[in-house]
């Protein structure tokens, strides 16, 4: 058990570092301005609490130069907890290879602005490695650090298009250290359904 919570403060770490030091490839201007954080981001999320029909696009085979994607339907119910310092949705999705239900858990950081995703499938019953990061102009970026088939990779989540009835989201995976990446899965949310007050 204790090196499970080891190894997912130290993926944790390696996910902010990223986050807050990413440098420009080489040839860029390597004069950043400053990033600031929002004051307050726990109401970021607000916007996807509710119900959707969520439409996926799905890179079968990542990092591996496929060009197969394959779509599916699913639904996702998030509901908002702790006064909008957390929340969670609940999914069900189906993925041509098994039927997929999956949660993720959502929690904001006072103290650091900064929201921890974390994903789990009930195929495995166990969190992922937590997605970090926050919200700047109505746009999300989250990353962490995973091994994925055997390969230490960084891996991007991306919230965008944000509107009253309508979201987008977006995995991608970079083996190169952030310096390129590929996007694996998009998923295109339709509300059904408002949240209750």
């Amino acid at each position: 058990m204790m090196k499970i919570k080891c190894a997912r403060i130290f993926y944790g770490l390696c996910s902010l570092l990223f986050l807050l030091n990413t440098k420009p490839s080489s040839g860029e201007n390597t004069e950043q301005p400053a990033v600031e954080l929002p004051q307050d981001g726990q109401r970021d999320f607000d916007f996807f609490v509710g119900s959707w029909r969520v439409h996926n696009r799905r890179l079968r085979n990542p990092l591996t130069r496929s060009s197969t994607w394959v779509e599916f339907e699913g639904t996702s119910v998030n509901k908002k907890i702790w006064g909008g310092r957390a929340n969670f949705d609940e999914d069900e999705l189906d993925d041509p290879s098994g039927h997929i239900r999956g949660m993720t858990l959502r929690l904001y950081d006072p103290q650091t602005h900064l929201w921890s995703l974390n994903w789990v499938n009930s195929a495995q019953g166990a969190l992922n490695v937590p997605t970090i990061g926050y919200f700047i102009n109505g746009r999300g970026e989250f990353y962490d650090y995973e091994v994925f088939q055997g390969k230490a990779i960084f891996v991007r989540f991306l919230w965008l298009d944000i509107k009253p009835n309508s979201c987008r989201w977006e995995q991608a995976f970079s083996a190169d250290g952030g310096k390129t990446w590929e996007t694996n899965w998009i998923m295109d949310f339709q509300r059904t359904e408002a949240p209750q007050a």
